[in-house]
């Protein structure tokens, strides 16, 4: 059985503890390593990724399942980011001690070149990408998520119209395509890349 299936199954019992934890420990280490890359460190990550998992915790109840968990959690790292940049805080906790375990296991597990300095050029061209061009750039190289998916995270809502998903997508795709172009010049002024 999928995750995802295994999720919407626990949904349906209204098993909202086992989803949570299930969902942090599945995608937890991806999502807080897209938004080590959206907040620009570990620091700011920790705490959005706090609040995006206690937006989980409270919101799961509401979930209608219209995408898919993943994209979902994306969705609220999103907002939780937003959120940060308006009014920062500093909470660590859930209030659900196995969805904390699950919180802090995912941190451990992030991968270590998104922990440590090793890429800090490559870095720090994302970093001065605007923060719309950097999340796009993650949801698409870093979590290969498909475009409505992305479109979907984007928009900032849970169930957009087919219509708008498709004008999203599209954008969203010739704006990568201009990203990419951007970060290939940015590197080679860098002599990160060679002129080859």
């Amino acid at each position: 059985m999928t995750v995802e299936l295994e999720l919407a199954e626990l949904l349906r019992a209204q098993s909202y503890e086992r989803a949570a934890t299930l969902a942090i420990a599945t995608y937890g280490p991806e999502l807080y390593g897209f938004l080590v890359h959206l907040m620009g460190g570990e620091g700011p990550a920790s705490d959005v990724f706090s609040q995006a998992s206690e937006d989980l915790w409270t919101g799961l109840p509401a979930f209608g399942q219209r995408c898919s968990m993943r994209t979902w959690l994306y969705l609220l790292a999103r907002h939780a980011a937003a959120r940060y940049r308006r009014s920062p805080w500093h909470r660590d906790r859930t209030g659900a001690s196995a969805l904390d375990a699950a919180v802090a296991d995912a941190r451990s597990r992030t991968a270590p070149w998104l922990q440590t300095e090793i890429k800090d050029r490559w870095r720090a061209l994302r970093d001065a990408l605007e923060p719309d061009d950097r999340t796009l750039l993650v949801l698409r190289v870093d979590r290969d998520l498909a475009w409505t998916e992305i479109a979907r995270v984007m928009l900032g809502e849970e169930n957009p119209s087919q219509g708008e998903l498709d004008r999203e997508s599209a954008r969203l795709r010739k704006r990568f395509q201009l990203l990419k172009t951007e970060l290939r010049e940015r590197a080679r002024a860098a002599g990160l890349v060679s002129d080859d």
